[in-house]
């Protein structure tokens, strides 16, 4: 652990930090509820849409050809250093694609930069982070949009190739599936940590920098059909949409999750994000805890910022963490 030398705190430029700033799951599903895209007259099929909450849109554009995956996400500073923070946010955005089993191909950054604040030599850093990145996953930078803003906020709009017939989707689950995690939790109450004392973890933000691309792979190779990614809604709150999606309980056991070195001391010291609690509310209704006490829910619940991938089926390396089991009365357990 060690402190950061900068001169410029972003992280306190922004009232949320990461995914952690996501407009509050159930808050967004008011919103969104009723909406549906007219049917396109070019007649491409959707094949992903908006009606599970997945992770990208996919479209059909040809009946011999791969289907396009398109996404975007970007949000406010999770981390004091620039590059790192272009780093963390293009690896996120690219997890979309990721998510549903595709490849980025191109992307194009989307920038909000308070330019009579901060220096353009932050964001010229912030934008070097994200081609690093994407120069890693293969997928080109196209340019992109910038707006001046209050907060500084930073991530991209990604499109990618998918197999129509081989996708990752949160409406596939099975009973008798095991459930997998490809990184451990604790992202958030280590990045709140981060955000109040300066302390840098180098464990979170390599975890966040990791692609989920070889995970996906090794999805595909194993025949997975059911995947999510692990983001701003926490663990809890991403296997209720897929559980909920696929018509499943979704059984949790709570000692088989991995979580990053520091989690649970920055949990106990009281380093939970708004967001985190969010979730944890928005669960709780449909969640049976059993003996789970506060810090647990609360882990479970954490808000992740380019997490893993939460995999319906058994992958190299990826710990099982929990199955997948006939509806019962609640969608999720806890064990």
């Amino acid at each position: 652990m060690t402190t950061t030398g900068g001169t410029v705190r972003l992280t306190r430029y922004a009232r949320g930090g990461g995914c952690a700033c996501k407009i509050p799951p159930g808050e967004l599903e008011d919103v969104v509820a009723g909406l549906a895209a007219a049917p396109a007259a070019s007649g491409a099929q959707v094949l992903i849409g908006l009606e599970t909450g997945d992770d990208a849109a996919v479209v059909r554009v040809a009946d011999d050809g791969p289907a396009v995956v398109a996404t975007a996400d970007f949000f406010t500073p999770v981390v004091d250093d620039p590059y790192d923070w272009g780093r963390i946010a293009a690896a996120n955005a690219l997890s979309d694609v990721y998510a549903v089993g595709g490849r980025p191909l191109v992307a194009v950054n989307l920038l909000a930069w308070p330019r009579d604040v901060l220096s353009f030599d932050l964001a010229r850093e912030v934008l070097r982070g994200g081609l690093d990145v994407a120069a890693e996953a293969g997928c080109h930078v196209g340019g992109g949009h910038s707006v001046d803003d209050a907060e500084p906020k930073y991530g991209m709009a990604v499109t990618g190739v998918a197999d129509p017939e081989r996708l990752l989707r949160n409406d596939r689950g099975r009973a008798g599936l095991p459930l997998s995690l490809t990184k451990p939790l604790g992202i958030g109450v280590l990045n709140n940590r981060h955000k109040a004392t300066g302390e840098v973890f180098p464990q979170a933000v390599q975890a966040m920098v990791t692609l989920n691309r070889d995970a996906a792979e090794a999805a595909l190779r194993a025949g997975v059909e059911c995947a999510t990614d692990v983001t701003g809604f926490g663990l809890l709150g991403h296997l209720y949409k897929l559980a909920r999606a696929s018509g499943v309980t979704a059984v949790v056991d709570a000692s088989a999750v991995p979580y990053l070195d520091g989690a649970w001391q920055a949990m106990r010291d009281g380093f939970v994000s708004g967001g985190t609690r969010r979730n944890l509310a928005w669960v709780a209704p449909h969640t049976d805890f059993g003996n789970a006490d506060e810090q647990t829910r609360l882990l479970l619940a954490d808000a992740q910022t380019s997490g893993g991938l939460l995999v319906a089926g058994e992958i190299p390396g990826a710990p099982v963490i929990g199955e997948l089991v006939p509806r019962r009365e609640h969608v999720l357990v806890v064990r």
